[in-house]
């Protein structure tokens, strides 16, 4: 144990203990109604839950998918992730050149300058790379973050959302409401 927790009360321990249990608690149930919050009344149907399964860019690409990992990295903390990886979309598909550098900048600090709010963890060389890119700032500038972030959350993110409870939930309503013929289809029983 270290030596700053070894001098605390023990009272302080145990209420830290019962504080992070309540967190816990508390982030385990808004994890799921994040999932019904932002999906509404709709639900994804199990072949689309299932195409998820497939591929991240799967994911990515069906709005359902896209609700529910963000709703994911939002319960653990990572949702910078996802915003920066779409604010560079939404940058690099800028129509007015002119309005690039004001864009550029927004993105820069909010996501990766020193003392960023929503700070995204890329290595030193990337963030100088991309540091560098702000002084002429073009469609592409943040490319190589972006293309960092996207291998984070395909190779990390994205299998733990897979098996996360969250996901599991959703798959087991989907295959509540699929038809009978459907789970045939696909192999499984009811």
């Amino acid at each position: 144990m270290c030596k700053a927790l070894a001098s605390m009360p023990i009272c302080c321990l145990e209420r830290a203990k019962e504080l992070k249990a309540r967190l816990g608690s508390l982030l385990h149930k808004s994890e799921r109604s994040l999932f019904s919050c932002k999906m509404g009344k709709n639900k994804p149907t199990l072949e689309e839950c299932m195409r998820w399964k497939g591929s991240f860019e799967q994911l990515l690409s069906s709005k359902y998918g896209l609700c529910a990992f963000t709703a994911f990295l939002l319960s653990e903390f990572s949702e910078e992730n996802i915003a920066f990886y779409f604010a560079c979309e939404d940058y690099r598909s800028t129509k007015c050149l002119d309005e690039l550098p004001a864009k550029a900048h927004k993105i820069y600090d909010e996501f990766i300058g020193s003392e960023a709010p929503r700070e995204i963890n890329i290595d030193h060389e990337t963030r100088d790379i991309t540091r560098a890119n702000m002084s002429s700032p073009s469609p592409h500038c943040f490319d190589q973050a972006q293309h960092k972030i996207y291998m984070l959350m395909a190779k990390d993110c994205y299998p733990r959302f897979l098996r996360s409870p969250a996901f599991g939930d959703l798959l087991g309503q989907a295959k509540q409401g699929a038809k009978p013929s459907k789970l045939s289809q696909l192999g499984r029983k009811p």
